[in-house]
């Protein structure tokens, strides 16, 4: 078996069980948050054909029907089978996007129970905090549990405004409100700038991102 020589490399100091975990941990949070945001532009797209579709609906059932009195969100999709149909595969494709963000927003809910969990067992292991020197660089371990828990909570929050979009969007019949259903997927409020400064934040702690 043939060997090649290299120029040899200092080695890194191993890590506690403690600092690998948070540090997987921190990784998680990463990839995580990469999947909800992809599957969050498609929902988006989605959002928008549903939308768009709904409009037009509204805008066809308004010039056949303004004589009569009758215009009705309900009388478009009579009057237009074929809309209906392919507006129900679209809310069935949304409703498909929102239980995949669920089981990411499970998923962070885990990670920041074993966060957690780790805070409690250095703590039982060393006692006080402020007596022991730090996994990483500066943060105290309650401070990551501290950073999940609030991403966690921030996540979830989404999740329930996405929640009422996907059961309000398909309903409204005011081309207004769709678009401000629209407008709420799109810039997730309950997240915006928060939940990126608090990932950097800790993957640049934990060591995943260069100092």
């Amino acid at each position: 078996m043939e060997m090649t020589l290299g120029t040899v490399t200092p080695r890194k100091p191993v890590l506690s069980v403690s600092a690998r975990k948070i540090k997987d941990n921190a990784a998680d949070w990463h990839n995580l948050i990469l999947k909800w945001e992809t599957l969050n532009d498609g929902g988006f797209a989605t959002a928008n054909s549903i939308a768009n579709m709904k409009i037009s609906l509204l805008s066809k059932d308004k010039i056949e029907l303004v004589s009569s009195g009758l215009a009705s969100d309900d009388c478009a999709e009579k009057e237009h089978p074929e809309y209906s149909r392919e507006l129900e595969t679209l809310c069935e494709q949304l409703q498909a996007t929102l239980e995949g963000l669920t089981k990411i927003q499970m998923k962070m809910e885990k990670l920041s129970s074993t966060t957690k969990g780790v805070c409690e067992l250095e703590d039982y292991h060393h006692g006080e905090e402020r007596k022991r020197p730090p996994l990483f660089h500066t943060w105290p371990t309650a401070r990551f549990y501290e950073v999940s828990r609030k991403l966690s909570d921030m996540y979830s929050q989404e999740l329930r405004l996405k929640r009422t979009v996907v059961e309000q969007l398909a309903h409204t019949a005011d081309r207004d409100l769709a678009l401000s259903y629209l407008s709420m997927w799109l810039h997730q409020p309950y997240l915006e700038g928060g939940s990126r400064l608090l990932l950097e934040s800790m993957l640049l702690e934990t060591g995943h991102r260069p100092l």
